[in-house]
């Protein structure tokens, strides 16, 4: 049998599964909830309304919850979004992934972009927070400078793309953030999402440095990882 310089548990810690379609019912996130118990994924991210469902589901676990705000545009005033952020601490979330004002990126109003962060930050209390790019709209000069925007706000994690968006994660774009990133005085990760459905593409985002992928077909990565180099 083949080897993987990963274990089945590293590569599973780097995933939080999605379960944030608009069409999901109740059962469908308790299904998710099974899931990303069943292959102890790193988190499961949910739709705000489903944090407390989700916090009750994975209670005694070793998933996360994590929810997304301001999703899936980032259009909402600063304020909502610091709302937002802080109901969902409260209802138990301990990630958050915050999307930025991509319109604000576009035009340069980089001091408002910055100082939203740093809110939603402030909000979050301690927890985790994600800053989505996204990516597909925005060129590679702004993709760095929004890297060193989430560093001086306080941010985690800078993170490609929502999923929602003409396109997803793209390695060019992770090696380019991973790059920008390395050198700051305050450790900033990278988080990819957006198109990340097969074992061999995880595997190539862990290889270029990225530490947490959305996906939600978790399962089929999995169970590939097992078929190929077993537990």
């Amino acid at each position: 049998m083949a080897t993987c310089k990963y274990s089945l548990q590293e590569v599973a810690k780097t995933i939080d599964h999605a379960v944030l379609k608009p069409e999901m019912t109740t059962e469908d996130v308790k299904t998710g909830c099974v899931l990303a118990k069943k292959y102890d994924v790193a988190s499961i991210c949910c739709k705000p309304c489903d944090v407390a469902l989700c916090r009750d589901e994975l209670a005694g676990s070793n998933v996360l919850v994590g929810t997304v705000i301001g999703f899936p545009h980032g259009n909402q005033a600063t304020s909502v979004k610091v709302f937002e952020t802080e109901q969902a601490i409260l209802d138990g979330a301990v990630e958050i992934d915050l999307v930025i004002n991509i319109g604000w990126m576009r035009s340069g109003h980089t001091e408002a972009i910055e100082n939203e962060i740093s809110k939603v930050v402030e909000a979050a209390a301690g927890n985790e927070v994600k800053v989505i790019l996204e990516n597909a709209y925005l060129t590679k000069e702004q993709i760095v400078e929004g890297c060193l925007l989430v560093e001086r706000a306080g941010g985690h994690y800078a993170k490609t793309s929502t999923g929602f968006a003409s396109t997803g994660a793209k390695l060019d774009d992770v090696k380019l953030m991973v790059e920008a990133l390395k050198d700051l005085s305050r450790q900033v990760k990278v988080k990819s999402a957006g198109g990340i459905r097969t074992l061999d593409q995880l595997l190539e985002f862990m290889d270029a440095g990225v530490s947490r992928s959305g996906a939600s077909t978790t399962a089929a990565i999995l169970d590939e990882y097992i078929a190929r180099y077993g537990i």
